[in-house]
């Protein structure tokens, strides 16, 4: 392999054309080739005239243009411009090549005898050239794998010679042309993954020749068309992961050679027809994710032998159905998120399938333990479901068993030993069971084991440490262990992610844990700790996540410790995938809807309350969490250093003196918690910089002064966040700061400038009220006190004869 000088990539491209390529236009060949000829060269085929025995060449086809074969870096699109003279063209393959910029569209559309062109695999962007669509001997077009935006323009429909049409996997947008259906001679054609959007064109009905139709991960709604029957040669049809509704078209039926049929992940609805499992070449049907209902009272008898099966989430009730047994080829089967209960059954034990996915159910029982006696079971899980009793003591027997999820179920007892032999184990799930025992199952250190999660269970006894070295994430919260974290946990260097929260951890956090270099989250949250924070615990310089939370930590909170944690003083452009997302990135060969596993939540307090933050985008937080402890003395300003942290807990602990003004640097911090300290002074008014902050507590602590304005501190007026501060003022807390009040000689002035006012009302109101009393008072002792009557009759007085009485 010749290697590139980077300065002189582009002399190193044109030498290559106009050495190896360029002669061939000539009519002779260079000498310093093997053959005389350079119609004979590797990766160069010409095309010379019958009735000639010229060695002259009339065309040139270059099957595979590997420039990778010789450049080792991303070369520029205008570099491929030596090309575009070779007008005699044909075949013109430049795939898997790293090439960047935009296609080149006058030069391509030079090329018009065209016939197989081949630009995937490179890192083209911008827009499809409208110059391609003028290639009309084109038969051949393969885009994918790029990064190309916009849409596709209806003059795709001129290229009426194509066969093979492939733009899957870039970012094309907008909706699909109706001209599409005059690519009558189509027989493959693969726009997945993009954005597409809008419907299924109703002209693709007419690509009668179509063999192969692959549309998923896309945006497409509204309705399959309902004459996709029509595509009687159809063996692929892929509209998986999209937003399709309706039902499935009854002239699907007409698909008599449909070998693939994935539906999966859409917004479907209706009955499922069991007409689906007449078709005779069917293999892999994959019906998951959609609102479809299966009718459990019916009976079939498939026709098909398939080796893929989903029907998750399809409304599945009772028993697992037995005619699922006469699928003897079935390897990947998938029922999860339905409602099956009943025990596990024995034939399916005996099944040789590989992937097994029973999640979300009802199951219940104990596991047979034929099932571990298979030689095929790649992958298991049975999570979420009402299993009970103890797990087999034969599960080790099962060698290809790769992902095991056995969690959120009722099992109880100890792990049994053999677990630890199954040498291609990578993941296993056991959390959330009744699992007890002080004696951990010792793995060997050829166990390829990345993931286990043993969280929420009994165990006891000291932490265990019998895991292969190689092991990124464990999860041994919610437990009973207890003791001193032990010394030779460090060699398990490659920890990414370590749970350790909700036991009765004791002594002093060991300065050995430094060596666990590669540790991204560490959760010691809620367990008795004591001592202080030791300063080499810095040198776990790419930890993202750590909750010391509810331990016994006194001691100041050392700057050394905060001045070396890189993983949080800047949030890195780009992660590195491990155990956290580990199930996500996994890659298989076949198409699952497993590779949505969801890894266990990382439960920590966010924004004044407990959250599960998904294991899939862990990356995505950054958190310090030393709440409730006893740590004292002042807030380090380093603290603002750590521009990356989202979320900042201090509170329920003795820290004093003033709030750092360089806590504003945090410009990501999302969730702030000084609350129940000693802090005094005021908020420092550089918070207002805060735009990302939702939500700050510094309730119980000796501030003063005006609560900041302005910016996200204007949203944040919730009077509990600022309680028990008697020196603070502010409109969020309803009480006005002293220099908002006017001066009180302008007051008495105001006062004084009121009195005539006063003065003239009062004697407004004095009339109508003396008049009012006066009558009152005339009337009221003689209504109240009448003389007595002379002849034992009440005499009946007018009120003028009552006044003059009076008189």
């Amino acid at each position: 392999m010749v290697m590139a000088n980077p300065s002189l990539l582009p002399e190193s491209i044109f030498i290559l054309f106009i050495i190896f390529l360029l002669p061939c236009l000539s009519s002779s060949c260079p000498e310093y080739q093997n053959s005389s000829s350079c119609c004979l060269w590797d990766k160069v085929t010409c095309n010379s005239p019958s009735s000639s025995t010229s060695t002259s060449t009339s065309g040139v086809v270059i099957d595979q243009l590997l420039l990778s074969d010789i450049l080792t870096l991303p070369m520029l699109s205008n570099l491929l411009a030596p090309l575009f003279f070779i007008r005699s063209l044909r075949v013109l393959d430049i795939s898997k090549n790293s090439i960047k910029g935009q296609i080149p569209a006058l030069g391509l559309g030079n090329l018009s005898n065209l016939v197989h062109l081949d630009l995937s695999g490179n890192r083209f962007n911008g827009s499809i050239p409208l110059q391609l669509f003028q290639l009309k001997y084109l038969q051949y077009l393969d885009l994918g794998s790029n990064s190309l935006e916009g849409g596709l323009s209806p003059k795709v429909g001129s290229l009426q010679d194509l066969r093979m049409l492939d733009l899957t996997s870039n970012h094309l947008s907008e909706e699909l042309p109706e001209e599409i259906g005059n690519l009558t001679k189509l027989q493959k054609l693969s726009l997945g993954s993009n954005k597409f959007s809008n419907g299924i064109p109703s002209s693709i009905s007419y690509l009668r020749d179509l063999e192969l139709l692959f549309l998923a991960n896309n945006s497409l709604s509204m309705e399959i068309p309902s004459k996709i029957g029509n595509l009687s040669n159809l063996s692929y049809l892929t509209l998986g992961k999209n937003k399709l509704t309706g039902g499935i078209p009854a002239s699907m039926q007409k698909l008599k050679k449909l070998y693939l049929l994935d539906l999966e992940g859409n917004l479907l609805t209706g009955e499922i027809p069991f007409w689906l499992f007449d078709f005779k070449d069917l293999q892999r049907l994959y019906l998951g994710g959609n609102n479809l209902t299966w009718n459990n009272n019916a009976k079939i008898a498939p026709k098909c032998m398939l080796s893929k099966l989903s029907l998750k989430s399809c409304g599945l009730q009772g028993e697992i159905p037995e005619w699922i047994s006469t699928q003897t080829n079935l390897y990947f089967l998938d029922l999860s998120m339905n409602q099956l209960h009943e025990p596990f059954p024995q034939w399916l034990a005996k099944m040789r399938v590989s992937y097994l996915i029973l999640s979300h159910n009802k199951l219940s029982g104990s596991l047979p333990n034929a099932l571990f006696r298979s030689s095929q079971l790649s992958v298991l899980a049975l999570s979420h479901n009402n299993f009970s009793g103890e797990l087999p003591k034969n599960i080790g027997d099962v060698k290809l068993l790769s992902f095991l999820m056995l969690d959120r179920n009722n099992f109880f007892g100890p792990i049994p030993q053999s677990i630890s032999q199954i040498s291609g184990l990578e993941l296993l799930d056991l959390s959330h069971n009744r699992l007890f025992g002080n004696i951990f199952p010792v793995f060997d250190h050829h166990v390829n084991l990345l993931y286990a999660d043993f969280s929420s269970n009994q165990f006891s006894g000291e932490l265990p440490t019998t895991f292969p070295p190689n092991i990124e994430t464990l999860a041994l919260g919610g437990n009973k262990f207890s003791g001193a974290l032990p010394s030779n946990l460090t060699k398990l260097r490659n920890l990414r992610r370590l749970e350790l929260q909700d036991n009765n951890i004791s002594g002093e956090l060991p300065n050995s844990l430094l060596r666990i270099s590669y540790l991204q989250v560490l959760n010691l949250r809620n367990n008795s700790l004591q001592g202080s924070i030791p300063k080499t615990l810095s040198n776990l310089q790419n930890l993202r996540i750590l909750d010391l939370s509810s331990n016994n930590l006194t001691g100041e909170i050392p700057i050394e410790f905060l001045n070396n944690l890189i993983g949080m003083i800047e949030e890195p452009p780009n992660r590195t995938l491990h155990t956290s997302d580990f199930v996500a990135a996994k890659s298989f060969s076949y198409k699952i809807s497993f590779t949505e596993y969801e890894v266990n939540e990382l439960i920590v307090n966010w924004k004044m309350s407990k959250q599960g933050l998904s294991g899939h985008n862990l990356h995505m937080y950054f958190l310090l969490d030393l709440s409730n402890n006893q740590l004292s003395s002042e807030i380090p300003a380093s603290l603002g250093t750590l521009k990356a942290l989202k979320m900042l807990n201090l509170s329920y602990n003795k820290l004093s003196g003033k709030i750092p003004a360089r806590l504003s640097d945090l410009l990501n911090v999302e969730g702030l918690d000084l609350s129940h300290n000693k802090l005094s002074g005021p908020i420092p008014t550089t918070f207002t910089k805060l735009q990302q902050l939702t939500t700050l507590d510094v309730s119980n602590n000796k501030l003063t002064g005006r609560i900041p304005i302005g910016g996200q501190m204007n949203t944040i007026a919730d009077p509990n966040f600022y309680a028990n501060n008697s020196g603070l003022c502010g409109f969020q807390i309803r009480v006005p700061c002293p220099e908002d009040l006017p001066p009180a000689s302008k007051l008495q002035e105001h006062d004084n400038k009121e009195e005539p006012w006063i003065l003239l009302e009062a004697v407004e109101i004095g009339y109508p009220v003396g008049f009012l009393l006066t009558i009152g008072i005339i009337f009221l002792p003689g209504y109240f006190n009448p003389s007595p009557p002379s002849n034992n009759r009440r005499r009946h007085y007018h009120p003028h004869q009552l006044i003059k009485q009076q008189i």
